[in-house]
């Protein structure tokens, strides 16, 4: 058929709803691993039409699969599938707003349902805890974008990040993995801010230095059992490792020491500082998210 790119798009769209409408509740597991698999030899290949066509089937297929969803649980997915910042605002304010239509970025348009931006944030952070909590973390560009989500939630909600909502994270984090994310930001705010800090944060938030995953083994004492060495000079209940520095749990002790300083009316030079740190970790899962 002779068409243009844009129509070309619309008909591969019309023939996926068609296809996958019928099919999603056959769809294996590792169906969205196979086509991000093939996304990428097509990205490798330079083959931007099949790359294109296969991120259609994709959006389609996640689509469908989203909207057996609680809203909130949708809104989750779709901003997890907006790489501009400024996007994920405005879907953010028309899903507050209770949602409507809403334009993506490549021109389709998408129903948004309404949610509450707090349950949004709540769902982020679940899965982004689920994420942290393991001693690998498995998807470092989705864990980037899910506190990105979490983070744009709790600021666009009435009080911000200081929204006492938002108090809910390092309840649960125990001593050890709070004192290790307490001793890294000890150690930037004692730095002047600048292209140091700014490196050592995105080494951390990458998987590097204190934020490098526990993949080493742990030493083995003279009845042959498994003891953990600790870090940073701390030995876990468990006998396991305590967990490095995390994206979303160091934002989390960023957020709280800050709610602390601004509770005691002393805003200066710490808090501008921490605001940098705060500011410059969202710009560094930026680039890692997308």
């Amino acid at each position: 058929m002779n068409m243009d790119e844009a129509s070309e798009e619309v008909a591969v769209q019309l023939a996926a709803q068609g296809v996958i409408g019928k099919r999603v509740d056959e769809m294996e597991s590792g169906f969205i691993m196979a086509l991000d698999y093939m996304i990428e030899l097509a990205e490798k290949d330079q083959d931007d039409k099949r790359k294109s066509l296969l991120e259609v089937i994709k959006e389609t297929v996640l689509s469908h699969l989203t909207k057996k969803c609680p809203p909130h649980v949708q809104v989750v997915g779709l901003l997890c599938r907006t790489p501009q910042k400024e996007s994920r605002h405005e879907l953010l304010h028309r899903v507050a707003a209770g949602g409507g239509a809403f334009k993506s970025e490549n021109g389709t348009k998408v129903h948004i349902p309404g949610a509450n931006l707090n349950d949004i944030a709540n769902q982020a952070d679940d899965l982004l805890e689920t994420m942290e909590t393991r001693p690998v973390v498995p998807d470092r560009k989705l864990l980037a974008r899910l506190v990105l989500i979490r983070e744009e939630a709790r600021n666009m909600m009435g009080g911000g990040i200081m929204d006492e909502r938002n108090h809910r994270g390092l309840s649960t984090l125990p001593l050890p993995e709070l004192s290790l994310q307490v001793n890294f930001l000890t150690k930037l705010v004692a730095l002047k801010p600048g292209k140091t800090v700014h490196e050592m944060i995105k080494n951390v938030m990458q998987g590097k230095d204190e934020g490098a995953d526990n993949t080493d083994s742990d030493e083995e004492n003279s009845t042959g059992a498994r003891v953990s060495s600790g870090f940073a000079g701390w030995e876990s209940v468990t006998g396991k490792k305590p967990l490095p520095v995390r994206p979303g749990m160091f934002l989390e002790t960023v957020s709280k020491v800050l709610g602390g300083i601004y509770a005691g009316n002393d805003s200066g030079i710490t808090a501008q500082h921490l605001e940098w740190v705060h500011q410059k970790t969202l710009q560094v899962l930026q680039e890692i998210a997308f």
